[in-house]
């Protein structure tokens, strides 16, 4: 008996894995009738272009298939979860030293954040009544640092009072007379 010749268009002898599904990729798509058509009678060049005429790799589109860098996927993910405002709010919150300053810092610390309201409780009435004053150039510094719209208005709350209810029997009234501040 004679052995076959192999037909060059049939690659059964392959070792090659990546080949071999290849091929049998382009089988099924000969047994449903689709015909490879060379790149010359599609009109187009019959040899590729030129590793210097294609663009780069890392100006391409960006598929969602590449590897990205740390920053653009917690960039990603912060944008699709709509959680730009409460990192704008937080970063409010750290970075309090360096947005007012060491004088105000020291005497003023942000308490809460409601919306767009930023609470803040200062340690004495007269460091209350001067951060009323500055609050429109603080909110022109907000916008400038942290961007438009994170902080609107700046509700500043004075020093709190002790409380002088202990036990279960207290006097009513107004309590002790001091501003204590």
């Amino acid at each position: 008996m004679k052995p076959e010749t192999p037909d060059p268009d049939d690659h059964t002898t392959e070792v090659d894995a990546a080949q071999a599904a290849l091929n049998r990729m382009r089988a099924i798509a000969k047994s449903r009738g689709e015909l490879r058509i060379p790149r010359s009678r599609l009109g187009m060049d019959a040899k590729p272009k030129k590793v210097r005429d294609r663009r780069p790799f890392l100006d391409t589109k960006d598929s969602g298939r590449d590897p990205l860098g740390l920053g653009k996927v917690v960039g990603r993910l912060v944008s699709e979860r709509g959680w730009s405002s409460p990192l704008a709010i937080g970063s409010v919150m750290a970075q309090w030293n360096t947005l007012v300053g060491a004088d105000i810092a020291a005497h003023c610390q942000p308490e809460s954040f409601e919306e767009t309201t930023l609470h803040v409780r200062c340690d004495s009435t007269s460091w209350a009544t001067q951060l009323r004053l500055l609050s429109s150039s603080l909110l022109a510094r907000f916008d400038a640092e942290l961007g438009a719209g994170v902080v609107t208005k700046i509700l500043v709350l004075g020093p709190t009072a002790p409380s002088w209810r202990k036990g279960f029997r207290t006097v009513k009234g107004r309590g002790p007379r001091d501003t204590y501040g």
